[in-house]
């Protein structure tokens, strides 16, 4: 199972731009395998640091590629359309748009910091970015306040036993969102409430639905034409200000990784998705070379051109996830080749959870890892870190 990131943002602002540059969709055979997969899912990829040079192996990825001892880790990239003022309430592709953005697990917001699209994505010139990130969270709050409120008017017309609990009725009304009875209660003694809905009033339970908003779809930030000085501006001002404290920011520039993967294909200039540089290594023109320089000050400054660092970010910082590698204690191999897979887990994944997330039969029947680097025993209860190197001895294996 990959992760899937939704891609949302207003038109304008370069969100396709992002898309085509993360999943190279429109790309038929590049240098780096981003499949498009239908029109608006493509593959995209997360970078982990290869763990075969430890080993004094050479890798060979059954999906990815690795490059210069960088792994290039699938993930789904959700393009989801339709994000239009009450599409909360089914306003333009509302429903739409709200069924794909709840199968994604965590969000990347593209927003043109440069001010140069107002809200509805039409050009102007000083429109502050923060309406754009506003306007979104205030859908999405809207959305789960809608069934939140659902889920207590059905509570609220039921009969209740000793039993009975507000936090497994609402758990129920909003498991689409993945939250479960003992999430949603922790939830709702965070927000300093009682376990009796009565006593909430309008306020709080349009706290409590931003909450749970914040904790099932969290966001990127993905601050879009940061090549401009009203975006770097922008920038500035809005990461400082503390009502945006619960968002992650990335400075991006699409469009110059679009150009710069396009120009790794052509085999103008070698380029490694991520990197801060790139070099140059066929003819260009003089007015070629002037944009190549432009964007190499860009990728300079801001340590790459934020498209890779965003999915990252979503993946890593804000879902908190880990990459495992599957490996062998001994050293044995199979006439497939070494380090052929690397798995991205949820945070405190267990080697249990590694088992059955590889296959069905292989946790049924595991019995116990083995830490590739220390050659230590782990039990299937044992937490795994990132970048762990685990062999899985259990008594069955994956059904052909």
């Amino acid at each position: 199972m990959s992760y899937r990131i939704g891609l949302v943002g207003k038109p304008s602002v370069g969100k396709s731009t992002f898309f085509n540059a993360a999943t190279m969709n429109d790309v038929p055979e590049g240098a780096y395998p981003f499949t498009t997969i239908d029109p608006t899912v493509g593959e995209a990829y997360v970078r982990v640091d290869c763990a075969a040079p430890e080993f004094d192996e050479s890798c060979t990825p059954s999906v990815g590629v690795c490059r210069d001892g960088t792994r290039f880790v699938p993930v789904k990239l959700v393009d989801v359309a339709g994000l239009v003022p009450g599409a909360h309430e089914g306003r333009g592709l509302g429903n739409q748009f709200l069924t794909d953005l709840n199968e994604t697990d965590v969000l990347i917001h593209v927003v043109d910091f440069s001010g140069k699209t107002d809200i509805e994505g039409e050009t102007t010139e000083g429109h502050d970015p923060r309406e754009d990130i506003d306007f979104l969270e205030a859908e999405l709050d809207e959305w789960y306040l809608d069934v939140l409120e659902k889920g207590l008017e059905k509570f609220a017309t039921r009969y209740h036993g000793a039993d009975a609990a507000i936090e497994a009725e609402l758990a129920d009304q909003m498991s689409a969102f993945g939250i479960d009875k003992d999430r949603m209660k922790r939830v709702i003694l965070a927000e300093g409430l009682e376990l009796d809905p009565e006593t909430w009033d309008d306020a709080d339970r349009a706290d409590l639905a931003r909450e749970i908003r914040r904790r099932t779809k969290p966001m990127v930030v993905a601050a879009n034409k940061m090549d401009t000085p009203e975006a770097q501006a922008n920038w500035e001002e809005i990461t400082a200000d503390p009502d945006y404290d619960h968002l992650s920011f990335v400075s991006a520039s699409a469009h110059a990784e679009k150009a710069l993967k396009n120009a790794d294909e052509a085999g103008v200039v070698d380029y490694t998705p991520g990197e801060s540089d790139f070099d140059l290594v066929g003819d260009v023109s003089g007015e070629q070379r002037a944009g190549l320089d432009r964007i190499g000050e860009f990728v300079a400054d801001y340590d790459g051109t934020g498209v890779q660092g965003a999915l990252e970010a979503a993946v890593f910082d804000v879902l908190g996830c880990i990459a495992v590698f599957p490996g062998s204690a001994n050293g044995s191999r199979d006439e497939k080749g070494v380090f052929r897979d690397c798995f991205i887990l949820p945070d405190g994944a267990t080697t249990e959870d590694f088992a059955f997330h590889i296959h069905s039969d292989i946790g049924q029947g595991l019995l116990h890892g083995t830490d590739c680097r220390s050659g230590r025993q782990v039990g299937t209860g044992h937490e795994l870190s990132h970048r762990d190197v685990i062999e899985l001895i259990s008594t069955k294996q994956a059904a052909p």
